[in-house]
Formats: C-alpha cells, structure tokens, sequence
C-alpha cells in the first residue's frame, strides 16, 4: 500500500500538462482490465440511456472509462495537494455559493449531489471555498479508509458515517453546510421503490425526514466539465407541501436531468439497481 501510495502522489504532482494523457491511459487500460466493472457501467448506461443508438451507448462507455481513469488523478489531487497548488492550478468556478452563507441564519445546509467521476475534487474545491462537513461510507479496506479519510479532512472540517446521522444532523442543527450524495442503491432497509431514469429503484428518502428534523435548507450542487473548466453549480430544492417519497422522486428526477448534460461524467460503474434486479444482474 505504501508503494501504491507513493506512486500515487507522485503522479499527482508531476506537471498538470502531463495530467490528461496520463488520465487517458489509466482509463483506457481499466477499460480493457476492469471487465467487472466495465460491465456494470455498460448494463446500466443501457438501462438509463436506451433511446441512444448502440454506437452512442458504447462512445459514452469508452469516455466514461477515460474520465474513470482521469478521476484517479483528480482523487489525488483533491486529496494530495494544497489549497494554494489547487486555486493555481485547477479552473474552476462555483455559481450559487452565496446560498451557503448563514450569517443572517441559525438554519443549515443540506447539499445533495451526485457521485460524479470527480466528485472528490468537486467536494474539495467546495470546501476550500466554505466550510463543509460531510457524510461519507466507510471503505472496506481499513488502511485505505484512513487514507480516504485523512485526504478528505484535508479541507472538510469533518465527515459522519452514513449509518450515524446523529452527528451531521447536530452540524445542521448548529448551522453548518453538509454534503450528502445519496444516489447509490443501499438496500431495502432505509428505502423505498421509486424511479431513476424509468426504471425502478430503491431509493433513500432520508433528506426530509433530515431537513424535518433540524429545519435546515435543502440544495443540489452539480458539477461539471466544460472546456477543461469544472462549474459546480448550487441551487435551492424546494420540498414545500411534498412528503418523504415526493421529495425523494424530486430529487431522482433533478438529477437525471443533470446527468443527461453530461452523461459520460458520472459513475455507471456502481450497481444501482441491485436491489430491484438482483446482483445475478450485474454478473
């Protein structure tokens, strides 16, 4: 792991020109040894993508691995480097961060996003720009969840277990912006059958029982490339009059319509529909 390591970081901070071939070739060589993983994202892109032709479906696979393979070294800059390199080095810009000041307000944030290949640079760029908290899954891999976790705190005051809610549900109470992605198939347990691209899924509906809980404001960041210039754009979710399903489905709904923008940019490479197809699904 150490060897890993350092090899990693030292990619990370060899000249950013080298950064984009160097992004291509990773990804093209998972794309040829991740078989699993290529054949979760190419079931799923034909599930959420059908009215696109054969030929599109397999353009948007074969890009999502070079952005899948690009994401490594973004992780590790996101993780790696500090926050003068970042601001020289990454173009950027973030639409909406005026709905993060609570200064006039004891009320929180709740931020829902996607898991976007470069989501931990979006969660990175964010935090450097106000103060974040976070709510993360713990990685199976012990030594690779303290790496994870020290890279993420390297600009996010803190991060919370998903499975305990009582610690980001106080840092809303007491005001703060937490970052929440929800858009992954967690079981049944906390769970409902709603719908993600015309297709069944189950779905969390946690966000308003949260925001029920401690009165806290509700908002999307999405994130996006465009010109090699990543945009995080934040906007309010309006949940007035809706109950936990409607909110729920609101929230499918909004980012579906985001991803369709940009639709080789997000994770296909994660097994959403699980729960409702089976795991024999993806095998």
């Amino acid at each position: 792991m150490r060897i890993i390591m350092t090899l990693w970081q030292g990619l990370c901070h060899l000249p950013t020109s080298w950064h984009p071939p160097m992004g291509k070739l990773l990804g093209l060589f998972l794309f040829v040894v991740a078989r699993d993983r290529k054949k979760i994202a190419r079931l799923n892109i034909s599930l959420c993508l059908q009215n696109l032709s054969s030929n599109d479906q397999k353009k948007i696979l074969k890009n999502n691995f070079e952005l899948l393979g690009k994401s490594i070294i973004e992780t590790g800059i996101a993780w790696f480097w500090s926050d003068a390199k970042i601001k020289r080095f990454i173009d950027y810009e973030i639409l909406g961060l005026d709905l993060l000041s609570t200064e006039d307000s004891s009320n929180g944030n709740l931020i829902i996003f996607k898991h976007s290949q470069h989501l931990e640079l979006d969660a990175r760029l964010l935090a450097i720009n106000a103060e974040i908290y976070g709510v993360s899954r713990s990685h199976n891999s012990e030594s690779m969840n303290k790496i994870q976790n020290k890279g993420r705190l390297s600009s996010i005051k803190d991060t919370a277990d998903k499975n305990n809610p009582r610690q980001f549900i106080k840092w809303l109470k007491d005001g703060k912006n937490v970052l929440y992605a929800i858009d992954q198939d967690y079981g049944w347990d906390h769970s409902v059958k709603l719908t993600f691209f015309g297709q069944e899924t189950a779905t969390i509906t946690s966000p308003k029982k949260i925001i029920d809980i401690t009165g806290s404001n509700l908002l999307f960041m999405n994130s996006y490339y465009k010109k090699n210039k990543i945009f995080l754009t934040l906007e309010a979710i309006n949940s007035l009059g809706l109950n936990e399903k409607e909110l729920a489905q609101k929230i499918n709904d909004l980012m579906e319509e985001k991803i369709l923008h940009h639709p080789m940019e997000y994770l296909w490479a994660h097994r959403r529909f699980k729960s409702i197809l089976g795991k024999s699904f993806y095998k």
